[in-house]
Order: structure tokens, then C-alpha cells, then sequence
């Protein structure tokens, strides 16, 4: 799928480094998935996709689905591409994913990201729950979030 100059397509091992890189920025103070938890995402058959800007890995998203419930794991995109509906891509390209499925797909999400949050109520996401200090180290709590199941 291409969107002006963005292009998703399956996360590959070769690009781990990298979205270990992203993680670092993205996400200090906090403890940052490391390459060998992304080597095992992808060994694991868990859905991967990464959003690129010709060459350039710009974003990715992971989501864990059974044949009764789905998992976004993660959702990321580096700064100077956020707001640009590179994220929205993702999303809906995972749940398109999910939808095949047709069942419900759940998600963390901290409870200070207000861009996300408004992305995930958009696709028909609701409030389940609070995590306390779901994220480490900072402590920071998490919103819960539920799609119910969609069937294509």
C-alpha cells in the first residue's frame, strides 16, 4: 500500500536495528524494546508492518492475534513524519488484519498521548480501563482501549 511517499510493507529482520533506534527516541525515560524483543516478534509469526519513506524506515506497528482476541503490541512513528497520517496507515492496516479475523483487538496506550488516544477513538476504540504505572520506569498509567469484533 502506498501513500504519497509512504509505503507499508512486512517488517524484516534486517530492519531491527532500526526500530530499536526509533525506540530510543521515542520513548526516553522509559524501557525501550530492545532488537532481540523485536527478532522475537517476528520469529514468534506475530503481524509486523513497516511504513517507509523510499529506503527509510519511518514507522512500524505489531499487533498478536488468537482466534478470539488481537493485540496491538505497538505503534510507532518518528517525530518529524507524526501528524502526517502515517500512524492512521498503520493502524488501519492492522486492523484490516484484524477485521479478516473478525475478532475484538485491545491496546495500551499511555494516558497522556492525546494524538493516539483520538486516533484509536476514531476507529471505534473505547475506554476499558487504567493501567497504574504501566509504564517503566517513569511510572506513567496506561488507558486500556477495545474495538469490538468488525468482520469483513
Amino acid at each position: 500500500m502506498t501513500t504519497g511517499t509512504v509505503t507499508l510493507a512486512p517488517l524484516r529482520h534486517a530492519d531491527v536495528p532500526r526500530c530499536h533506534e526509533i525506540e530510543l527516541q521515542l520513548f526516553p525515560g522509559e524501557d525501550p524494546w530492545s532488537e532481540n524483543a523485536f527478532h522475537s516478534e517476528l520469529d514468534n509469526g506475530n503481524y509486523y508492518i513497516g511504513a517507509y519513506a523510499g529506503d527509510e524506515l519511518i514507522g512500524y506497528a505489531g499487533l498478536a492475534a488468537s482466534e478470539h482476541e488481537a493485540s496491538v503490541h505497538t505503534i510507532a512513528v518518528i517525530k518529524h513524519w507524526q501528524g502526517r497520517g502515517v500512524g492512521k496507515k498503520l493502524l488501519n492496516d492492522l486492523l484490516a488484519r484484524v477485521d479478516e479475523i473478525g475478532v475484538p483487538v485491545y491496546l495500551e496506550v499511555r494516558t497522556d498521548n492525546e494524538p493516539a488516544i483520538a486516533m484509536y477513538l476514531a476507529h471505534g476504540f473505547e475506554h476499558l480501563g487504567v493501567r497504574r504505572r504501566y509504564y517503566q520506569p517513569s511510572g506513567a498509567d496506561a488507558y486500556t482501549m477495545g474495538r469490538p469484533a468488525h468482520s469483513v
